[in-house]
Order: C-alpha cells, then sequence, then structure tokens
C-alpha cells in the first residue's frame, strides 16, 4: 500500500536551527476524514469524524520585536507578518497572520515569532489540512505566550479564522477533531452542544484507505456557503409551520415531507439530506459499536448518494470513485469524505484486498481520467500535541 512522505522531527529540528540559530518548540496537529455526517456540523447535527495519521508540524521560537517570520518546508516559501501593519497578507500565510490576530485579541499571544512549517497531508484533498495548520500553529503561539488556552477554545480560533478571513462559513469539526481526536478511536460530536464521545474504531479484518481524487476544492469561491445560505432558507420556511425549530438538527423527516409546498425544490434537497444524514451518523455509530460493518458500508453508500443528488456537492471523479470501489471483491462501503467539490473518497477495505484495491484503482483511474490518484491507508491518531521543547524559547512576551 502506498505511504505518503513522513517528516523526520529531527531533521526537522536542525533545519529549523539552521535557518534561526536556535532550537525550536515543535507541535503538531492532525487532518481529519469524516466518516460520515457531511454538511450537517453547521446544521448543529452530528458528525463521526477521526484525526488521521498525517500530520502538520509547526517549529516555533519567540521572539520580541513583535515579527512573526515564517517558512514552509511544504512551498518552499518563507513570509514576514507584521501584525501592526494593516495590510494583510494573501495566500497560505492569511491562515497565519488569522491564528495570531485573533490570539492576540484574546491576550494569548503578544509578540512575535519564528516558525517553520511542514505537512504530510496533501491540499485541497479534504482532508482539513487548513485545519491542521490552524490547530498547530494555534498551539505553538500560544505555548510561547505562555498561555494555555484549551484545545476546545483553540478550536473555536481555528473556526473564526476561516469566516473571518478566510471566508468560508465552515462548521466546528475539522478544528475540533484535529484538536481533541483520541487515537485509535472515532469522535461522534453533536455540534449543537460539543459534547463528544469517543467510540474505539475496532474494524477487525479491514482497513480504512482514501483514495484522492486530485481535485482540489476551493470552497470560499464556490458552492459551500451557498449551501449553507439553503440550509438556513429552509429553517426560515419550515418555522412558519414549526415555529419551535432552531435548525435543521430539530427538523424530523415526517415534518421535511409534511412541508414540500414551502420550499423551494433545491432547498427542500438540501434539507432532506442533512436530516437523513444525521440519522445515518448516529445508526453508523452504533454500528461500529456492535461490529455491524456491513451496515456501516451500506450507510457509507447511503451517504454519498444522498451527497450527490440531494446535496450535490460531489463531482465525476468522487462518483468515479465510490463506483469503482463498490465493485471490488473486499470493499463494503465508500463515500466522498470533506466538503465535496473534489477531495477524497474514505472506503471501507477488507484487509487482505488493500493492496490489489489500490493497484487496481489507480490503473483504472489513470486511464479514465489520464491524471494519477493517491491511494493510502489511514489509522484513527491523536489529536494536537508537542513533541519536544526547549525551555528557552517558551517564555511570555
Amino acid at each position: 500500500m502506498a505511504k505518503l512522505s513522513m517528516i523526520d522531527i529531527d531533521s526537522f529540528s536542525q533545519d529549523f536551527k539552521n535557518r534561526y540559530g536556535v532550537l525550536p518548540a515543535i507541535f503538531s496537529a492532525p487532518g481529519r476524514v469524516n466518516l460520515i455526517g457531511e454538511h450537517t456540523d453547521y446544521n448543529d447535527g452530528f458528525v463521526l469524524p477521526f484525526a488521521i495519521d498525517k500530520r502538520t508540524y509547526v517549529g516555533v521560537a519567540s521572539r520580541s520585536d513583535g515579527l512573526i517570520n515564517v517558512h514552509s518546508r511544504t512551498l518552499d516559501e518563507s513570509v514576514e507578518i507584521t501584525l501592526s501593519d494593516p495590510e494583510r497578507t494573501q495566500g497560505w500565510s492569511l491562515y497565519i497572520r488569522g491564528i495570531a490576530e485573533v490570539l492576540k485579541r484574546e491576550g494569548v499571544f503578544r509578540g512575535g515569532a519564528d516558525l517553520l512549517i511542514d505537512s504530510e497531508i496533501p491540499f485541497g484533498a479534504g482532508l482539513s489540512s487548513s485545519a491542521a495548520l490552524e490547530i498547530s500553529v494555534g498551539l505553538a503561539l500560544s505555548t510561547i505566550g505562555g498561555k494555555d488556552i484549551g484545545m476546545v477554545e483553540l478550536a473555536f480560533v481555528g473556526q473564526e479564522v476561516e469566516h473571518e478571513y478566510i471566508g468560508v462559513r465552515s462548521g466546528i469539526m475539522d478544528q475540533f477533531t484535529s484538536a481533541l481526536a483520541l487515537s485509535g478511536h472515532a469522535l461522534l460530536i453533536d455540534c449543537r452542544s460539543l459534547e463528544f464521545e469517543n467510540i474505539p474504531l475496532d474494524l477487525g479484518g479491514y482497513v480504512l484507505v482514501v483514495c484522492d481524487s486530485k481535485v482540489e476544492h476551493e470552497l470560499a469561491d464556490t458552492e459551500y456557503n451557498r449551501r449553507r445560505e439553503e440550509c438556513e432558507e429552509g429553517v426560515e420556511l419550515l418555522r412558519q409551520r414549526f415555529p419551535d425549530i432552531h435548525a435543521l438538527r430539530d427538523v424530523t423527516d415526517d415534518q421535511l415531507r409534511e412541508s414540500h409546498d414551502l420550499l423551494p425544490a433545491n432547498v427542500f434537497r438540501r434539507c432532506r439530506h442533512v436530516i437523513n444524514e444525521n440519522i445515518r451518523t448516529l445508526e453508523s455509530a452504533g454500528a461500529i459499536a456492535t461490529g455491524d460493518l456491513n451496515r456501516l458500508g451500506i450507510l457509507m453508500y447511503e451517504s454519498h448518494e444522498s451527497l450527490r443528488v440531494d446535496y450535490e456537492v460531489s463531482c465525476a471523479e468522487l462518483d468515479w470513485l465510490v463506483d469503482a470501489a463498490s465493485k471490488f471483491d473486499g470493499v463494503i462501503g465508500g463515500r466522498m469524505t470533506g466538503g465535496g467539490f473534489g477531495g477524497c473518497t474514505i472506503n471501507l477495505v477488507k484487509n487482505d484486498a488493500a493492496d490489489g484495491f489500490r493497484a487496481q484503482i489507480e490503473e483504472e483511474f489513470r486511464d479514465r481520467f489520464d491524471k494519477d490518484t493517491d491511494v493510502f491507508r489511514v489509522s484513527p491518531s491523536a489529536g494536537a500535541h508537542g513533541h519536544s521543547v526547549d525551555s528557552r524559547n517558551i517564555n511570555s512576551v
């Protein structure tokens, strides 16, 4: 089975010292795969993600002049950020500036920093590389600021950056998972109360395999925000008949069917997806707990079909990957994962069939789309944490 390149902590630390003259404190945060529960988080619903064993690493040392120097090894680009300068940087460094400014407003980060960043998570693949960047940088800057803001608050800082700086009105799932996940477990998250349950992800003789469509999703300038607006429109219209509802989380399937006359066709379909996806998510958590993996697989296929038809966030490559997987002996479930408009699929594959699955999918995908796909296993990993700390670089400034 193909494996993406992994970052060596020792060489990363030495690279930081060569660049900035001191040894760093090092932190990392994982990407995530959402097993099921797509586009339910910003509707106060339920999600079932897990953190993957692909991470973003940040080396950090404090500085007293207020400057933030950043080098991305992934992109081989360097940026200098001055928070007092009203002119915002653009591109990937906007995430760094956003995290720093929000933490500064919260009184958590007051000085400057040298940062080195590298990532094992492919960009634009729907595996939450942005959340991993937000959480790892947030943890690094809050630590050198001498403040412990807590992982839940850090997740909200990351979400605020998505909303205010990036322009994506995302839910809390990605940042929450990257910050708080437990190794070997999925998180069943109630996105209204933020109560969550760690569910052991014991798959017996099966493994989880990601297929990357290599279609990058640009959520801020696509249909993502429009989907959220359509859901909000549905709630407002449904309130005419059911005044006690606050979000699609509160609407039953029967209530939706009774209200077909109230809703535009596209809004009805968006609501139908969210309502039924919440049901599928809770049922999937139960199927994992009881070891009913065949039922989990069926629910994954149903989720993808709903995302394709009702929510309309899939694409030709994703649909092909799910269909091709469903025809492969040893695969019992598959669906797109993430916001959509590109990205990846997640597949439940028998362990001894995984290598053959990878080889066949890669060959047939290349023949069909004239480009490569990456196919790789993922394992449920731990959330954000530190790797090594040089105490000389951790101080309040």
